[in-house]
């Protein structure tokens, strides 16, 4: 099973930091097992939210150029409150040390702005084909499905004009 962690990325400065948000609903079927009758986020997809966060950071300023990141090592975890059915988790990941394949991010997740999760986490990016070169179709494949989910998650805002701007124009 998949877990999309990241509903929607808020805002991204490239190579910088980036800001996503977890709209947790009760029909996410894990939540009838964890727990019953106190439904809340499992810590581990806390901690995986964090991680898919700081992927599309190094994801879109790398420019796609890796098919697969991983979680390589998780620091000074905290778990800090429950996520509950109807909440929001807002995830913001900020590099710290931004290498080849490793990065090293400085990350939390927050509900109702208290600390819900924390973490100093490394991610490792790399393509299946430098271990075996079959397998460069299938990173081809990952990488084309990530920009176009990508393009699901981030709609930087465009200026809007509002009924009454356009009104205040039509003055003018």
């Amino acid at each position: 099973m998949r877990f999309a962690l990241v509903d929607r990325i808020v805002s991204l400065e490239r190579g910088e930091s980036i800001s996503t948000v977890k709209n947790l609903s009760l029909a996410e079927e894990y939540l009838a097992d964890h727990f019953p009758g106190f439904p809340v986020l499992p810590g581990v997809l806390m901690l995986e939210a964090l991680v898919q966060t700081g992927a599309w950071l190094m994801r879109d300023s790398e420019n796609f150029k890796y098919s697969t990141i991983l979680l390589k090592q998780a620091k000074a975890l905290k778990f800090n409150s429950f996520v509950t059915p109807g909440r929001t988790l807002c995830v913001t990941a900020t590099v710290h040390k931004a290498e080849e394949r490793e990065w090293t991010f400085k990350a939390r997740g927050t509900v109702d702005d208290a600390s819900a999760v924390s973490a100093r986490i490394i991610l490792e990016q790399f393509n299946l084909s430098e271990q075996d070169p079959s397998l460069a179709d299938s990173d081809q494949r990952t990488i084309d499905h990530m920009q176009d989910l990508f393009g699901q998650l981030w709609q930087p805002e465009t200026h809007v004009t509002t009924p009454s701007e356009s009104s205040a124009e039509d003055t003018l």
